[in-house]
């Protein structure tokens, strides 16, 4: 029968001062203590000093072989003070560690940075950028169309994302610089370094509208170089759309398309208007965005 026995931290020190123990019982010198240890356990016996100790310990009535738990330096982290820490923290956002410490003086800023990033697991973060800020009024929009525009697929069913038809304009340069990282190649520290030439910035570009459903891109036109989108340049790009709707897109004429646009000033110009109607086109309401 076999006995399991929990293990006990720091086996070979309780071994060695168990063994102490039972040699000082049999009344054995130090010396010859010290020489059995280093028989039994090499380069990992205690030194003659140690063994000295735990004999005189054991003489004046020890009787346990293990180590006196340490408590060590104390620690000045606690609950109290990582929750000081979080509430400066969370009164400004923007602060840095030498900022911070000012406020706790007693502890080191590398300890504050190990607060504030082990213990309060806080990272500090870029802020996205948006081109502009949303009132309530445009939320209340944003929210309208949102519920409009489920409401239709709740009653219409995929009909009516059939019928839906959007577009945009973007500029589109000639060419696209090459980047740093683009041309990198493994080679060794002592290879020769290769040159890359810093280009100048590509400045001719021309405007590109593409308009897309469901089912793919409906039409891709590019406006001469120098040129900007206008009311007559929207016009005609419309007009140019309800002809490859009409080849591309059979049916759909018909069944009214769903016309989906920014509220950029040519969008909305009355001739830009008045050529949708005539195509008796519906306009679906456009929310505001942050990006636009």
């Amino acid at each position: 029968m076999f006995i399991m026995f929990k293990e006990i931290e720091n086996s070979a020190a309780c071994e060695m001062q168990s063994v102490i123990h039972f040699l000082n019982a049999k009344n054995m010198k130090p010396a010859e203590f010290h020489c059995q240890l280093c028989d039994m356990y090499g380069e990992h016996a205690m030194s003659s000093s140690v063994v000295w100790r735990w004999m005189w310990l054991f003489n004046e009535g020890r009787k346990n072989v293990r180590d006196d738990p340490r408590s060590g330096w104390p620690s000045v982290v606690n609950e109290d003070l990582v929750c000081a820490v979080e509430e400066k923290i969370r009164e400004n956002r923007w602060f840095t560690i030498m900022s911070l410490s000012l406020h706790f003086p007693q502890i080191s800023r590398s300890l504050l940075h190990k607060i504030v990033s082990d213990k309060l697991k806080f990272r500090k973060l870029c802020a996205c950028w948006a081109l502009k800020m949303l009132t309530e009024e445009h939320k209340l929009k944003r929210l309208a169309s949102a519920l409009d525009f489920l409401t239709r697929y709740s009653e219409e069913g995929d009909n009516f994302l059939g019928r839906v038809v959007t577009g945009d304009e973007t500029w589109v340069s000639h060419a696209t610089p090459e980047s740093k990282q683009q041309p990198m190649e493994w080679r060794h520290t002592s290879s020769p370094t290769k040159m890359k030439f810093k280009q100048t910035t590509w400045t001719r570009k021309i405007m590109c509208t593409v308009f897309w459903d469901r089912n793919g891109v409906l039409l891709v036109d590019f406006l001469p170089q120098g040129s900007t989108i206008n009311e007559g340049v929207c016009c005609d790009t419309l007009k140019k759309l309800h002809w490859v709707i009409q080849n591309k897109r059979r049916g759909i004429l018909s069944q009214d398309v769903v016309m989906i646009h920014d509220n950029a000033r040519p969008h909305t110009a009355a001739a830009t208007q008045n050529l949708i109607t005539t195509f008796d086109w519906e306009q679906f309401g456009y929310p505001p965005t942050a990006q636009t």
